[in-house]
């Protein structure tokens, strides 16, 4: 006696809905590892995913305060931004 369709039906159903369910899972998993280590990435470049963002006059005083440049490099630099602030003002 031949079994048309032996194997399919609700077994076959199962099948399908546990290997979806898995895969979902899998997503997810990725998902939340990417997110976590991309966030963590961010902070240890130095940039903060929910801070404002830094006015380039802020990176300047930085620079000056880590001793990255002299004080008549910071003073050229900033005299330079604040006649562009004045030309190009920012809008809020």
């Amino acid at each position: 006696m031949m079994m048309w369709g032996y194997g399919y039906g609700w077994s076959m159903l199962w099948m399908v809905f546990w290997n979806l369910l898995w895969l979902v899972l899998l997503g997810i998993l990725i998902w939340g590892i990417i997110r976590w280590l991309g966030g963590h990435m961010f902070r240890w470049a130095g940039h903060d995913l929910g801070s404002t963002p830094r006015s380039a006059l802020d990176t300047l005083q930085e620079r000056y305060a880590r001793g990255e440049i002299d004080e008549a490099t910071f003073e050229r630099m900033r005299e330079r931004l604040m006649a562009s602030e004045e030309r190009f003002p920012r809008s809020s």
